[in-house]
């Protein structure tokens, strides 16, 4: 008989993982946030452009007041919707050669980012990836097209993991 294994599975197994499912909570509150300043904002102006504007006609001095709302209701509702709806499009793959990213509803996008080419790497948490326990995986590489590439809502533990394994080792990596 055998025992399970404690062990974590290995960073580079060459499968295709999805991201924490906690990402989309997360971007939901920060979609939130944006929506609400950008409503903020907009009413402010909202409120100026009514109050200074006397040459306004009146049907549409009544108009932007509803064409506002309808702005904000339809910005918040594609704010909760659209971290579920995009969850299943973002992927990424690690192997003993590199990571490769999968991201794209519309327009995808796949980004090879060889072992070899990787400078450098961050892992970053912003207060609400925090609260979740996420991070946002950081590579930099040479050259311009792709040259900093960012991987947001890992678990921040498996982050750190993947940093590890791409970073180059050995007496080679100095400059």
């Amino acid at each position: 008989m055998t025992e399970p294994s404690s062990e974590p599975p290995p960073i580079a197994d060459g499968l295709e993982h999805r991201l924490d499912p906690r990402v989309i909570p997360l971007q939901r509150i920060t979609g939130g946030l944006t929506v609400a300043a950008f409503a903020l904002a907009s009413l402010g102006v909202l409120a100026i452009v009514l109050t200074v504007g006397d040459d306004i006609p009146t049907a549409v001095r009544r108009l932007l007041p509803v064409a506002w709302l309808v702005l904000v209701a339809t910005a918040s509702v594609v704010a909760y919707r659209w971290p579920s709806h995009h969850y299943p499009y973002t992927s990424y793959l690690v192997d003993e050669h590199g990571i490769e990213i999968r991201k794209g509803v519309y327009w995808r996008a796949v980004i090879n980012v060889p072992r070899s080419r990787v400078q450098h790497i961050d892992v970053s948490q912003g207060p609400l990836d925090r609260r979740y326990g996420l991070g946002t995986l950081v590579l930099y590489t040479a050259g311009t097209d792709h040259a900093r590439v960012a991987l947001d809502g890992l678990e921040h533990g498996l982050a750190l993991g993947i940093r590890e394994h791409l970073l180059p080792s050995g007496a080679d990596d100095a400059v």
